[in-house]
């Protein structure tokens, strides 16, 4: 089983991967229609959506929670530096 390296999500099943390419190392959530990897400002964006929709949290608590969790995925270990 591999593990998003964007988001940490386990990719289980095909479905879990864009286009349902198996070689990929990132999940569905993550990627864009085209199968390529979300940028970091897409996923960040996304991922603070989410945190609000799902933990009832406001903008600013998810935008520094979603920093935070973003900056310990391997696809974005730099993304202070971008």
């Amino acid at each position: 089983m591999k593990i998003c390296i964007s988001c940490g999500m386990p990719m289980t099943k095909k479905s879990d991967y864009p286009l349902e390419d198996e070689n990929k190392d990132f999940c569905i959530h993550c990627a864009k229609p085209d199968g390529t990897l979300q940028s970091y400002e897409e996923k960040l964006e996304g991922t603070v959506r989410f945190l609000i929709r799902t933990q009832g949290i406001d903008e600013t608590a998810a935008h520094e929670l979603a920093i935070r969790t973003l900056k310990k995925m391997p696809a974005w270990e730099t993304a202070g530096d971008l």
